[in-house]
């Protein structure tokens, strides 16, 4: 692999720019969209735990309703 180095050459300064602002041009592009994307399934987990908590509470709710009856009867 070093021999492939040696053989050859850096490219020029102002030739070499352009492909190094490419490249963190789509690292960035890579980096967003990586954010944007757990941004949107933390908003879904969010949204799906408040649900839960819900059903959660309206089942602890029936159930003591339920023992609430029994007791009467």
């Amino acid at each position: 692999m070093s021999a492939v180095f040696a053989v050859a050459p850096a490219l020029p300064l102002h030739t070499a720019g352009k492909y190094v602002a490419g490249a963190y041009i789509v690292f960035l592009a890579i980096v967003l969209i990586y954010v944007a994307i757990m941004a949107t399934r933390l908003s879904r987990t969010e949204r799906e735990l408040v649900e839960l908590r819900r059903d959660v509470e309206a089942r602890r709710e029936q159930e003591q309703r339920d023992r609430d009856l029994e007791s009467v009867s």
